[in-house]
C-alpha cells in the first residue's frame, strides 16, 4: 500500500527561485499587480497576525490598478442595462474554484456561469477571486496573455511526492483571475480529454487545484492585500470538490480557515470523479477521512465477481463536508434527491435536504441582447417587435428557405445525443413534416444524427435545414429569427437556450424538467389575471406529446395573434440576469455564516 503523503503545512511556500520573469508586452497589458511576498506561514502562526493582513468580509479594496482598468469598461462591468448597479448589503471575500471560466478555457454551461457570476458578484461590491488552472494546448494560450506571473510556489504533497505549482494572475472586471500553472495542464486536446477519453490523470490534476486553491487565499498578495481567513468558498462540480474536504481534514484542526464556508454548486451530477479506492492514499489525505470519499458500486456495475466496487468519489466527499449545497435550479434540486436523477448520491442527497437549494442561471445581456446584439441583422426589443419579423426573413434568405412570414420557423439548439431528445425529433419529424412549417437545427455530436440530419434536409428542401456543427454567430441569428425553440432533454440541470430564446421574443417549447420546468410558465390565456405564460412545458416525454404541443404552439401562432405577441412580451420582460441570480447566492452565503462550518 502507498506511503501517505505528508501533512500540509498550510501557508506554506517553497524557497524562492531566482528565475527571469517572462517577457511582457508593453502598453497592450496593465502593470502586474504589486506583489511583496509573505514568507513562509507556519502551522503555528496566531489567527490575529494572518488577520492583521487579510481583508475582512465588510471592506472592498480598489486599488490604482482597478480604477485603471475600470476606465472605459463600465459597460462590460455592469450586468443590469440601463440600470444603476445594485450593491450587496454585506459583503465577502468569495473564492471560486472551477475547472474552467469563459473566456480562458470552456467546456460547456460550467464555463459559462464561472466566467460571468464571479464578475456579477464583484460588480455588487464583493471581492472575488477565481481559481483555475492554467490550461496552454497551443490554441488556448493566447486566452492567458494578461496573466502576470506572480512569483509564488508552493510545494503540494500528494501522489507519492511534493509537487511544485505557480500562480498567474489578471485582474478584469474587478475579479481576480488566478491561475494556477503545473505541466499536467500543458498538453493538446480538450480540458478534460483528447480524442482517446479522458486523461488518466485527471484526479492528480484537480488535486493539485483544490491544494493550491486552499492556499491561494493565504499567500497571494493580489492589490496589496491577501484574501486570509474569512473566506466563501464556491466549489464547482467534482473537479473542485475536494476543497471542502481539505478545509476540513487539514486546516481547521490547526486553527485555519476557522471562520470560512463552503458551498458545492452541482452542475451536473452525472460527473462525480470516481477513481479506485487504492487511490486515496495518493491524495494526502489522514486515513480516517476515507469514510468521507468512500463508494461502493453496485453488483451490477462491477466488472466481474471478484470486483468489491470500492471506490473514492470526490463530488460525494464535499456533499458530505461542504457546508451548503447549490444546484443550478430548484427543480434539479428535487430531481437529485430522487433515484431516477440522484446518481447513485440521491440518499446522501436527501439527508442533506436542509442546505440543498436551487437557484436557476443567469444569462450575460450584453452578449444575449437583441437590443444590441452585434450578430442579428436588425435590433427589436418588446416595445419594438419590427426587427423579429426582419431577422426571421433574413434567416430563411440565409438558409435558403421560402421567405413566408405567415409560416412559423421551429429551431433546435443544441449536442446531438440521447440527453437532448434529438432521437424523439427523429421519430416525429416525417409526421412534423406534413405541417405548414420550416424546422432548423444546428448541432453536432452523433454521427447517426448528423447523417440523418443531412438527409431530412435533401428530402425536404422548402422545409428542413441542418446545420452540422456549431457557430456562436449563427445561434444568435437562430435564436433571433425562429418563433418557437424546441428542447426535448430528457434532463436538463439548467439549461440556457431556453432563457435565450425568450430573451429573444421566441417562444420555447420544452420537456418539463430541471431547470426547464422552472423557468418556462405554460401558456394559460384564461388565468386570473388574463393570459399567463411564456411557452410550453409539457411531460412525460413522449412523443405523442410532444407533436400534440407542437401543433398547439403552431395553431396558436397562425390564428392568435395578439396571445403570441402576449407570450413574446412575457418572455423578454423576465428577468435571467446574472444580477437576479447573484442576490439570491448573497442569501445563501448569509445561511452560510450563520450556521457553524463543517466539524468532524
Amino acid at each position: 500500500m502507498p506511503q501517505l503523503a505528508p501533512p500540509l503545512v498550510p501557508g506554506s511556500l517553497a524557497p524562492p527561485r531566482d528565475e527571469p520573469e517572462p517577457a511582457r508586452e508593453p502598453a497592450s497589458t496593465p502593470p502586474p499587480v504589486p506583489d511583496g511576498g509573505l514568507g513562509d506561514l507556519d502551522l503555528g502562526l496566531e489567527l490575529e497576525e494572518i488577520a492583521e493582513n487579510s481583508i475582512n468580509n465588510t471592506v472592498v479594496v480598489e486599488s490604482e490598478q482597478d480604477s485603471k482598468i475600470m476606465v472605459g469598461k463600465e459597460q462590460e462591468s455592469e450586468i443590469m442595462v440601463g440600470k444603476e448597479q445594485a450593491r450587496a448589503k454585506v459583503t465577502h471575500s468569495i473564492v471560486f474554484v472551477t475547472g474552467e471560466a469563459s473566456p480562458y478555457a470552456k467546456s460547456g454551461g460550467l464555463g459559462d456561469v464561472c466566467g460571468s457570476l464571479p464578475v456579477a458578484l464583484a460588480a455588487r461590491g464583493h471581492r472575488v477571486m477565481v481559481v483555475m488552472p492554467r490550461y496552454l494546448n497551443g490554441t488556448s494560450d493566447k486566452n492567458y496573455a494578461n496573466a502576470f506571473y506572480t512569483k509564488k510556489h508552493i510545494r503540494i504533497p500528494c501522489f507519492g511526492g511534493d509537487h511544485e505549482v505557480t500562480f498567474f494572475h489578471e485582474y478584469r472586471d474587478s475579479v481576480d483571475w488566478v491561475f494556477v500553472d503545473h505541466p499536467s495542464y500543458h498538453r493538446p486536446g480538450n480540458l478534460y480529454g483528447d480524442k482517446f477519453g479522458a486523461y488518466g490523470d485527471n484526479q492528480f490534476r484537480y488535486t493539485l487545484l483544490c491544494y493550491a486553491a486552499c492556499e491561494a487565499p493565504l499567500v497571494l498578495e493580489l492589490g496589496g492585500y491577501i484574501y486570509g481567513q474569512n473566506c466563501m468558498f464556491v466549489v464547482n462540480d467534482w473537479h473542485a470538490s475536494l476543497v471542502p474536504v481539505l478545509l476540513a481534514a487539514k486546516y481547521r484542526p490547526f486553527g485555519v480557515y476557522k471562520d470560512s464556508r463552503s458551498i458545492l454548486v452541482i452542475h451536473n451530477l452525472a460527473h462525480q470523479g470516481v477513481e479506485p479506492a487504492s487511490t486515496y492514499p495518493d491524495l494526502g489525505l489522514p486515513p480516517e477521512w476515507y469514510g468521507a470519499l468512500e463508494w461502493v458500486f453496485p453488483e451490477w456495475a462491477r466488472r466481474h465477481a471478484l470486483d468489491k466496487g470500492e471506490a473514492v468519489n470526490f463530488l460525494k466527499g464535499a456533499v458530505v463536508t461542504a457546508d451548503r449545497i447549490v444546484t443550478v435550479s430548484k427543480g434539479y434540486s428535487w430531481e437529485v434527491t430522487t433515484a431516477e436523477g440522484g446518481q447513485g448520491l440521491d440518499e446522501l442527497l436527501s439527508s442533506r435536504k436542509s442546505v440543498l437549494n436551487g437557484i436557476v442561471n443567469g444569462i450575460d445581456i450584453n452578449d444575449w441582447n437583441p437590443a444590441t446584439d452585434e450578430h442579428i441583422p436588425y435590433h427589436y426589443s418588446a416595445d419594438d417587435l419590427s426587427g423579429k419579423a426582419k431577422c426571421k426573413a433574413a434567416l430563411q434568405k440565409e438558409l435558403g428557405l421560402p421567405i413566408r412570414p405567415d409560416v412559423p420557423l421551429i429551431g433546435f439548439i443544441g449536442r446531438l445525443d440521447y440527453q437532448k431528445g434529438i432521437d424523439l425529433i427523429k421519430l416525429i419529424m416525417p409526421n412534423l413534416m406534413r405541417e405548414d412549417i420550416q424546422f432548423v437545427m444546428l448541432g453536432s455530436g452523433d454521427q447517426e444524427l448528423e447523417d440523418w440530419m443531412r438527409s431530412t434536409e435533401s428530402n425536404f428542401r422548402d422545409k428542413f435545414r441542418g446545420w452540422v456543427g456549431f457557430s456562436v454567430p449563427v445561434s444568435h441569428r437562430i435564436t433571433a429569427g425562429c418563433d418557437i425553440l424546441l428542447m426535448p432533454s430528457r434532463f436538463e440541470p439548467c439549461g440556457l437556450n431556453q432563457l435565450y430564446a425568450m430573451q429573444y421574443g421566441t417562444v420555447p417549447v420544452v420537456h418539463a424538467t430541471g431547470g426547464l420546468r422552472d423557468t418556462v410558465e405554460n401558456f394559460n390565456p384564461f388565468g386570473d389575471n388574463g393570459e399567463q405564460g411564456t411557452g410550453w412545458a409539457f411531460a412525460p416525454l413522449t412523443t405523442e406529446n410532444m407533436l400534440w404541443t407542437l401543433r398547439t404552439a403552431i395553431s396558436t401562432y397562425r390564428e392568435h395573434k395578439s396571445s403570441w405577441e402576449g407570450l413574446m412580451k412575457r418572455g423578454m420582460s423576465k428577468d435571467f440576469t446574472w444580477d437576479h441570480a447573484a442576490e439570491q447566492y448573497e442569501q445563501i452565503f448569509q445561511w452560510a455564516f450563520i450556521d457553524q462550518p463543517y466539524v468532524r
